[in-house]
């Protein structure tokens, strides 16, 4: 069974929450309080699936909650933002969430993400290459490990499939949507802001130099593609 941990400090938003995802069929955890958010996500005897977390809290803001979990987890965590509140989303995004939704939200819309994202996240064995390396950075499918100029190098869930792919597949250009749907799925219900967004942080964790990668480079008006090995 599933298990998903509700953030929010309005108890209508929270039992509405869990009411609507018990009858889905999920194991459903809440809390009103930031701090107390970080305490439970990490953890490990919570295991947590997903975490729907609201913006504004007590203690900590959501977006503080989002970004301490993620030195440590990759759990996904969808943030829920007020309406009109697009700096929010796109700090969200910059701070690890998987995805967000605007309140007042429908339930249905919230069901549905919920199912897509813990279908698309779900652990499975690696059909790929173990091992590549390409002009100083080396990426290992088996502990899902990165390295730069032998340093190694900490990637969310999101930031390791890209690079991934992008190493599969040296100097092939790719455009948003298609990473969009390569990495979080067909299905995946977010925008193309999400991948903009997770190439900035890549790029912050692998360039020497963000601002003028020499890795992951941009094709104009295209999309995106990594450097040509070295001969």
């Amino acid at each position: 069974m599933k298990k998903i941990l509700i953030v929010d400090d309005e108890p209508s938003i929270v039992k509405g929450l869990k009411f609507a995802l018990e009858q889905e069929g999920y194991e459903v955890d809440s809390c009103g309080d930031g701090q107390e958010a970080v305490d439970k996500i990490l953890n490990q005897d919570n295991a947590y699936d997903l975490v729907i977390l609201d913006v504004m809290l007590p203690s900590k803001s959501g977006l503080e909650v989002c970004q301490e979990v993620r030195v440590t987890s990759e759990v996904p965590i969808v943030m829920l933002t007020a309406k009109g509140e697009d700096m929010d989303k796109i700090l969200g995004l910059e701070y690890g969430a998987y995805d967000y939704i605007t309140k007042p939200f429908n339930i249905l819309e919230v069901k549905a993400r919920v199912k897509n994202i813990l279908r698309i996240t779900a652990v499975k064995e690696p059909e790929h290459r173990q091992k590549i390396e390409i002009n100083g950075i080396t990426i290992n499918t088996g502990n899902r490990g990165v390295t730069v100029q032998g340093k190694a190098v900490n990637l969310t869930v999101k930031e390791f499939d890209l690079l991934y792919l992008f190493m599969c597949n040296p100097g092939e250009v790719h455009n948003r949507n298609e990473l969009l749907e390569a990495v979080w799925g067909s299905d995946y219900l977010g925008d193309l802001r999400t991948v903009d967004v997770h190439i900035r942080r890549l790029r912050e964790k692998i360039e020497p130099d963000p601002a003028n990668p020499i890795y992951i480079m941009t094709k104009w008006g295209v999309g995106y593609f990594f450097v040509q090995p070295i001969s």
